[in-house]
């Protein structure tokens, strides 16, 4: 299974945003990371800088982490690609059809995501798909 370091995975955004803004070939998942950085201009100020793949975006400092916002999008894709938790495909399409965007859709299985990986964390346990999903049906009361 791969498991990246935090300073892998903000090399992967800060080097996929350098190639792209030097015109150089990317791979298929740079090319899908790519697609949400341009869904995220608030955010390309930090991949072009340096120092951002050390900062700390608590928050308390009032900013969201590019890089795990970011991250969350390329975790829901999979998620969606291959159906896991089983029936997410369809739940996320039905929020799809509710949405403005598909963009909007994703934060809102991204706020799911978040609140079942908090509880997993803070529970000491693994993430409840169950839960995932109800929360995901929640939504679409």
């Amino acid at each position: 299974m791969f498991n990246p370091s935090r300073a892998q995975v903000r090399q992967f955004f800060c080097d996929t945003w350098r190639k792209h803004q030097s015109k150089t070939l990317i791979s298929p998942q740079e090319s899908i990371a790519l697609r949400w950085m341009l869904e995220h201009p608030e955010y390309q100020s930090d991949l072009e800088d340096p120092d951002a793949q050390e900062r700390d975006f608590s928050p308390e400092a009032g900013r969201t982490n590019p890089f795990l916002h970011l991250s969350m999008h390329l975790a829901i894709e999979e998620q969606l690609a291959i159906d896991q938790p089983p029936g997410i495909r369809t739940l996320y399409e039905q929020l799809r059809a509710h949405c403005e965007t598909p963009h909007h859709a994703a934060h809102i299985v991204m706020e799911c995501l978040g609140a079942v990986l908090w509880q997993a964390q803070r529970d000491g346990t693994a993430p409840d798909n169950e839960a995932y999903l109800e929360c995901l049906r929640r939504q679409l009361k």
